[in-house]
């Protein structure tokens, strides 16, 4: 999921990224956390394992039959679900969690309470450096606690992080139901761009809620609306839709330099290799972590960059207090 237009979201040549708020709330760091977007499109993305987004049925349910043999004792559907949980480490406590996410969880019963609470540290703690791994405690956290919004917002990004974009299309929008936060718009149109669907990922960043974003998820939904338009052949419209004061701004953000490789991108795409050089090279000075590769791409070592919208996230937590997640 990258691309230099938004989201884990995508670079408007296609990738994808994700942002602050788009990970499990939890006061455990994560080492790179942001949607991923970027350069050209890619068509059939899926998730790692081989399975098409979105379907982690492994055999599909259409064609199975009902179950035989008497209905299960809830004692023993528990004890189901929790052989196939991940182990939780004991060093996981469950109070790592936001103080607002642990509010989430006081209507749960108190045992029930507290796993949900350690998988959901555990999907924090290793969404960057084992995907897999933070999905799988994610889905343990939704099984168990499918009602509460923060839950489902994790189940997202933990599918957004592993390629499901249909999945995880699917867990943000329940989400965004239950709490009511527009926060993850940015990385839902991305996951729109990802399934091949560029025109509803432009209607999402044209709808009244995207306009109620703050200054980063409006940035972050614009690089995910110009790598749909990239995606749609429109390149002289990507240009225009990145174009605005925050690509000088003075102050530049977390986020600044993946907008600059975007622009860069959506210049390249529009016949305008030199303009494109120009602000790939601002991009290289304004990336401290090389993330966007633009050092790498302007040596000649790298043609496609993914962003990481997560990432962003966490640059934007320890940078500017109190922002809100970035698109990948």
């Amino acid at each position: 999921m990258r691309d230099s237009s938004g989201g884990r979201g995508r670079s408007s040549d296609g990738d994808r990224r994700r942002s602050d708020d788009q990970r499990p709330r939890t006061s455990a760091p994560r080492s790179s956390s942001a949607p991923r977007s970027g350069s050209a499109p890619r068509s059939g993305d899926a998730p790692r394992g081989g399975r098409p987004a979105g379907d982690r049925s492994g055999s599909g349910g259409a064609d199975r039959g009902p179950r035989s043999g008497a209905p299960r004792s809830p004692r023993s559907a528990e004890a189901s679900v929790r052989r196939v949980e991940p182990p939780l480490p004991d060093d996981v406590t469950g109070s790592e969690l936001d103080r607002d996410v642990r509010a989430d969880l006081l209507t749960l019963a108190k045992d029930n309470a507290i796993a949900v609470s350690r998988h959901l540290v555990m999907a924090g703690r290793l969404l960057d450096d084992d995907p897999e791994a933070a999905y799988a405690h994610a889905m343990a956290a939704q099984r168990r606690a499918g009602r509460i919004g923060s839950v489902r917002e994790a189940a997202g990004l933990a599918a957004y992080a592993i390629g499901a974009y249909a999945e995880a299309l699917r867990e943000l929008r329940t989400a965004r139901r239950l709490t009511g936060s527009e926060v993850h718009l940015p990385l839902m149109a991305d996951c729109e761009r990802a399934l091949e669907r560029p025109e509803k990922a432009l209607e999402l960043a044209a709808s009244p809620e995207a306009a109620g974003l703050d200054a980063q998820g409006q940035v972050e939904m614009r690089i995910v609306a110009a790598g749909a338009r990239l995606d749609m052949g429109q390149a002289d419209a990507a240009v225009v839709t990145l174009q605005g004061p925050e690509l000088t701004a003075r102050n530049p953000q977390p986020w600044h330099a993946r907008l600059l490789s975007a622009y860069a991108d959506a210049l390249a795409a529009a016949g305008r290799p030199e303009e494109a050089q120009v602000w790939l090279r601002k991009a290289e000075a304004a990336d401290r972590t090389g993330a966007t590769g633009a050092g790498r791409r302007l040596s000649g070592e790298e043609e496609i960059v993914v962003y990481d919208l997560l990432e962003d996230a966490d640059g934007a937590e320890d940078d500017v207090p109190g922002a809100s997640p970035t698109a990948r």
